[in-house]
């Protein structure tokens, strides 16, 4: 029904063969981390990463890792400002997917080839089924988002359990470029980790399709906290109230 509905509104090609495909690695204060990651995911894909206003050494690390597009922020503006000016590069240079995933080796690049065999979904979520070191409050606090998720962006009051994704926090994706293209055109809301779930729903909302494949998920330091708890809380008042809307009267253009 999903993929029906992409037909008629979303006027793009399925790509299977060769695709252009770009890793959008957001970083922040990753210098332990960054080059390494850098060199083992430029194995698989092009690699932009957006230096979010690091104060460590991360920024000159970044200046001698060769083959890899750099895009460096002054000041620290946090994950959607990061991943979205990671996707306007994707779509000026007209990548047909990106993947975004974390800078501190939570995601394990070997697991990049099962994103790229799914190039027939606007949206591939890493679902976190194999979860190494994750608070029990964590879990919780993912699979109550999920909730909200599903039922947020629903069409019906009464469909509780929406599209039924799992995992609606796992920042471990690959985008379509029409997907990007929706979220790279709105004003976003989310101020972090919602950004996860933002993008979720404007591309549900506005016709894409979903599919979760399997990944293992190793926790690591994070910026997480009350702070950020509260705004994925206040994000997912936000959907409950825009519930049933669609495109453009959710996603206002820049």
């Amino acid at each position: 029904m999903i993929l029906n509905r992409l037909k008629k509104r979303w006027d793009y090609p399925v790509i299977r063969d060769n695709p252009r495909i770009l890793v959008i690695i957001p970083c922040y204060n990753e210098e332990a981390t960054v080059r390494e990651l850098a060199e083992a995911v430029r194995q698989y894909a092009d690699v932009c990463i957006v230096d979010d206003g690091s104060t460590d050494r991360t920024p000159e690390i970044l200046k001698l890792i060769e083959g890899i597009y750099v895009i460096t922020h002054k000041e620290n503006t946090h994950i959607p400002t990061a991943i979205k000016d990671g996707m306007s590069y994707a779509v000026s240079e007209r990548y047909d997917f990106a993947v975004t995933m974390d800078a501190g080796f939570s995601h394990d690049p070997k697991a990049l080839p099962q994103f790229f065999q799914r190039t027939d979904y606007d949206i591939v979520i890493g679902s976190r089924t194999e979860k190494v070191g994750v608070p029990a409050y964590r879990k919780i606090i993912s699979w109550l988002g999920a909730k909200v998720v599903n039922y947020g962006i629903s069409e019906s009051w009464f469909h509780f359990r929406g599209p039924g994704i799992k995992d609606t926090t796992s920042g471990f994706r690959m985008y379509s470029r029409g997907a990007m293209e929706r979220i790279v055109s709105s004003h976003l809301q989310s101020k972090s980790f919602d950004f996860h779930m933002e993008a979720l729903s404007i591309v549900f909302r506005t016709g894409g399709t979903i599919k979760e494949i399997p990944i293992k998920y190793a926790h690591s330091n994070t910026s997480f906290n009350l702070r950020v708890l509260r705004q994925a809380i206040a994000f997912g008042f936000h959907l409950l109230k825009t519930k049933g809307e669609t495109g453009s009267e959710i996603d206002r253009p820049e």
